[in-house]
This record gives C-alpha cells, sequence and structure tokens, in this order.
C-alpha cells in the first residue's frame, strides 16, 4: 500500500536550552538504516512511500555527559521516499506525516538524485 504524503522538510538538530546556563549543545540529526549513515538535508519536496523497517537514531553526546540508558539509540519507522532508492535517501519519522528526510552521503556534496528533488521540475 503506498503512502502519499508530500512534504518540505528543514533541517533539524537536537540542541539544548542555553538558556540554563549549560553549554550551547548541538547534534546533526542522522539515523542509521541497513548498515549506511543517513543525514538531514534542508527544504527537500519529497513524497513518502512504503514502510521500510527501522532506523537508529545515535545518541546525542557533544558534550561528554551522555546517559548510560541513551547509549543505544532510538529507533524510528523509516519509510521509502518515492523516486530514490533507499541506498541513496529515505524519509524517517513515527508517522509518514512527521517523517523528514535524510540522505546517505559523504562531504558536501549531494547525490544528483537529491538535488534533483530540491531543484524541482
Amino acid at each position: 500500500m503506498l503512502l502519499a504524503t508530500t512534504m518540505v522538510v528543514s533541517a533539524a538538530a537536537c540542541t539544548a536550552d542555553s538558556s540554563s546556563g549549560e553549554g550551547g549543545e548541538s547534534c546533526a540529526l542522522q539515523f542509521t538504516y541497513q548498515g549506511r549513515t543517513y543525514r538531514d538535508v534542508a527544504n527537500v519536496d519529497f513524497t513518502v512511500a512504503d514502510k521500510l523497517g527501522a532506523a537508529t537514531k545515535p545518541p546525542c553526546d557533544d558534550t561528554g555527559g551522555q546517559d548510560e540508558a541513551e547509549e543505544a539509540g532510538t529507533t524510528e519507522t523509516a519509510y521509502k521516499v518515492n523516486g530514490i532508492s533507499a541506498k541513496v535517501a529515505i524519509a524517517v519519522g513515527d508517522t509518514p506525516e512527521e517523517a523528514v528526510f535524510v540522505a546517505s552521503y559523504s562531504g558536501s556534496k549531494l547525490p544528483p538524485e537529491v538535488q534533483k528533488l530540491i531543484d524541482g521540475p
């Protein structure tokens, strides 16, 4: 069954409240799925398709004070993105409507399939 949900996603990150007097903790949004690491990509117009399985969000530990209970990370549902191989990009979230677009790439150059979604028709 195809779940058709079109979304525009902006970059997301986990950040600590700097007004609490603690350091400005910040972690990039990333997930692992089938041995690949996916990072968030902003301003992508995409359509969520079939449910793929579970993606793992590693714990945020940029300050070295990570709780032992968080060491394994959390899991969320991974969804296929219409028109793109799951090896290149997936959508991740509790529901298709809440899913964010993440892509597997290194460096600063996005895969051509992802760039095409950003550039539009």
